[in-house]
């Protein structure tokens, strides 16, 4: 394989799906109504951007869709965590950026949301923004994000197969010492007697040593240079379903996915803001808790898949000051597991 032209998702190198199997776009889309958009600032002072999850349910006749939320590590500026904790509820799609552009993405989202038909007589609206920090790659302080990058990537939210890697919130990314970035997976998973999708998204920028399929891949041997280390390690995990759990069911689902960051080698360092939000945009009546253990495993299963997907897929970046974040040697990697398998 020309790493130059293509890099493989974690299904194109023979790992299994676990417990459940993958949804036919293997990313959160495969969740019905769901869709991801980006938008993305690279030059050589900026490497940041908006990565827009937007919920269809949502909207003049559903204003609210049930959530729930777990914060592993509360180092973050997650925008509406305590209405969200509150409430469990998301009012509008779930946007993540940078750092210190989350507040200006908050502003815009509301002005966005203001303008929809139904909401003339909006009067209070909860945005639900979160972020991770990319100064290793971009010149954070200037907050270059602005109300058009959000725009462009509510517009540009599709259903189907979702851009990976370096783009959008990912651009500036560094996770487990590779270049990281934005990441999906999906599982179809059975709860009572339905089968029902769950969704995972997330924006990588953490450290710890990376295990692929139980297999460690060290940065500090795998890389010619010094693994990369960016300030803020973060994680933000979105997680979407189908199924039409509650909002207590759906906390249960997203503590469950902030597990999935010690099952990729996350190493949860005292900077790390790690969270995870779980939504439905299922109804009807919720499943009995005793029906919802094949969702918690599809979850963590899903959420791993979408975190090795967003350091597989994003491609070496040099940005602010020259400095850099290299993607991961593919080669290495098919190596190493097939060291493994005993091949």
């Amino acid at each position: 394989m020309n790493e130059q032209h293509a890099r493989p998702r974690l299904a194109d190198l023979g790992v299994a799906a676990g417990s459940s199997r993958r949804g036919p776009n293997n990313a959160i889309t495969d969740v019905p109504g769901v869709r991801v958009g980006h938008s993305t600032l690279c030059t050589d002072t900026f490497s940041t951007g908006v990565t827009s999850i937007v919920p269809d349910a949502l909207g003049a006749r559903r204003k609210q869709l049930p959530a729930g939320l777990s914060i592993a590590n509360g180092y973050g500026k997650l925008i509406g965590a305590t209405q969200l904790q509150e409430l469990g509820t998301i009012e509008t799609p779930v946007l993540l950026t940078s750092t210190l552009s989350a507040f200006r993405v908050a502003d815009a989202l509301v002005a966005f949301m203001l303008e929809q038909p139904g909401y003339e007589d909006t009067t209070s609206l909860n945005p639900l923004v979160g972020e991770t920090n990319d100064s290793h790659l971009s010149d954070i302080r200037k907050r270059p994000v602005n109300e058009s990058m959000v725009r462009e990537s509510l517009a540009t939210a599709v259903s189907g197969p979702v851009a990976e890697g370096g783009i959008g919130a990912g651009t500036g990314t560094v996770a487990l010492g590779f270049k990281g970035g934005i990441g999906t997976s999906s599982r179809i998973a059975r709860i009572g007697e339905s089968e029902c999708t769950i969704g995972a998204l997330v924006q990588s920028n953490f450290t710890g040593t990376l295990r692929i399929d139980g297999v460690e891949m060290p940065a500090n041997e795998m890389l010619a240079e010094d693994p990369a280390v960016g300030d803020g390690n973060s994680c933000m995990i979105v997680i979407a379903t189908d199924a039409p759990l509650d909002a207590r069911q759906l906390g249960r689902v997203a503590n469950r996915a902030t597990f999935a960051l010690r099952g990729v080698g996350s190493d949860y360092s005292q900077g790390s803001g790690d969270y995870a939000i779980a939504f439905s945009v299922g109804e009807g009546a919720p499943p009995r808790d005793s029906d919802l253990s094949p969702s918690f495993l599809a979850a963590i299963e899903a959420t791993e898949e979408a975190l090795i997907n967003s350091v597989l897929q994003a491609r070496t970046r040099v940005g602010f000051e020259g400095r850099s974040a290299k993607g991961i040697p593919i080669d290495g990697v098919r190596e190493r597991l097939l060291r493994a398998r005993g091949r």
